[in-house]
């Protein structure tokens, strides 16, 4: 059994250049937002949800990209109320929001 009911790594990458990545679409803000929202609805901790930051995860073409384990579901957002929608719906009551699914 893992140690998170649900774990969530945002990509919060910034690339050289050109490229996209995820931190051009505000990752790192938006995954800040979430963290304190999990702790505010009292989900965060052991058995739990954890919010993490990950690097590239190499999907920023999509982006900005977030992936929930043990599920594997990767999303994409646009802002905070995509993020909300992901909380409520897939954290809180185990149900896949298809409209963000990448």
């Amino acid at each position: 059994m893992s140690f998170f009911q649900h774990h969530v790594f945002f990509c919060c990458n910034q690339r050289e250049g050109d490229k996209p990545c995820c931190n051009d679409h505000g990752a790192s803000e938006v995954r800040e937002y979430a963290k304190s929202r999990i702790k505010t609805l009292g989900l965060a901790g052991a058995g739990r949800v954890r919010i993490n930051m990950a690097g590239c995860l190499d999907r920023c073409e999509l982006g900005p990209v977030l992936v929930v384990y043990p599920e594997e579901t990767w999303y994409t957002y646009v802002d905070r109320e995509d993020i909300d929608e992901i909380i409520s719906e897939h954290l809180q009551q185990g149900r896949v929001v298809e409209r963000l699914k990448i």
